[in-house]
């Protein structure tokens, strides 16, 4: 479904959220949207690669990495999961790493920066729960909209 963040914004300011991030595009999917799934973890990617095996098809993962931009905490193997489980795609409140290769997976991906320093092996952190970045509280269930002109969420679904 072919959309615009500044036509919904247009059509539905006042039940929107506007996230005040700005990302990079990453994945070969310039603009997506879905159902918010979410993500807690810090230089540690564990948690990101449990979330991308079991959230339903269709949905948006965010990863609150604290804005981190110390090591990356998706490459091409965890875009290869995304992509394979059919996400719309993953927003990361930090970094990606083997760029060259997310931009030919069919999934969208938008992260603060890219670092080719892969993350910690730990599994700590929080899933399924509210996360804050970007001045929005990102809650699961909520939905995301995504585009080269910014990142918008709403409590129900727009599209």
């Amino acid at each position: 479904m072919d959309f615009k963040t500044a036509d919904i914004c247009d059509d539905y300011a006042s039940k929107l959220e506007v996230c005040q991030s700005e990302f990079k595009s990453y994945g070969e999917k310039p603009k997506f949207f879905g159902p918010v799934a979410t993500v807690k973890v810090f230089e540690d990617n564990v948690l990101v690669v449990e979330s991308l095996e079991s959230i339903p098809e269709g949905s948006v993962l965010v990863v609150d990495g604290g804005g981190s931009r110390r090591c990356a905490l998706m490459g091409d193997r965890l875009g290869g999961i995304a992509e394979t489980r059919k996400l719309a795609g993953v927003i990361i409140n930090g970094c990606v790493r083997d760029s060259e290769d997310l931009a030919k997976l069919d999934v969208g991906i938008f992260a603060l920066g890219s670092n080719p320093l892969k993350s910690k092996k730990e599994g700590k952190g929080e899933k399924q729960v509210t996360v804050t970045f970007g001045g929005i509280d990102w809650k699961p269930g909520l939905f995301v909209y995504a585009d080269q002109d910014g990142v918008i969420v709403s409590e129900q679904k727009l599209l």
